[in-house]
């Protein structure tokens, strides 16, 4: 799988751990940074990671932050992205089982490396059961054109 990760210097250290992990599993990964845990703006990263998964460069994202909080925010703004900020495997089934969705984000400064790999393996392992859900997700696209018009 093609998967794009991006952080901010409060995640830079666990993007790196995820990073290994996700290259020994055999997935491609496109690092857009950032590149060390020097203060930058957190909004450029995550931009440039949702940039790839719109274009088709990605299939997933994971985008990592302090707490994940500004990611996640980022993140949602465009369309057709689907953050889910995680904190345990479970959250991480459920946003991929009911919500299809498309980026992970994580806060580097409230989880471990252990627990962070076990959400990525769930988040990468788990598909999206479609049904009910896929009739809601519908349902937020159209009341997102809805209120931009």
């Amino acid at each position: 799988m093609k998967i794009v990760l991006a952080s901010d210097h409060a995640g830079f250290f666990l993007k790196e751990k995820i990073k290994d992990f996700l290259v020994k599993e055999g997935h491609t990964v496109i690092d857009v940074g950032t590149n060390s845990s020097v203060s930058v703006d957190y909004p450029e990263y995550g931009f440039k990671a949702i940039e790839k998964l719109l274009n088709g460069e990605a299939e997933r994202g994971i985008l990592i932050c302090g707490t994940g909080i500004g990611m996640s925010i980022v993140a949602n703004r465009f369309p057709g992205i689907r953050a889910a900020l995680c904190h345990e495997p479970f959250s991480a089934q459920m946003a991929r089982r009911h919500n299809d969705a498309n980026v992970l984000v994580l806060g580097g400064r409230l989880i471990g490396d252990g627990m962070a790999i076990e959400i990525v393996k769930t988040f990468l392992s788990t598909d999206f059961e479609g049904g009910r859900h896929e009739r809601r997700l519908n349902l937020i696209e159209e009341l997102s054109r809805l209120s931009n018009s």
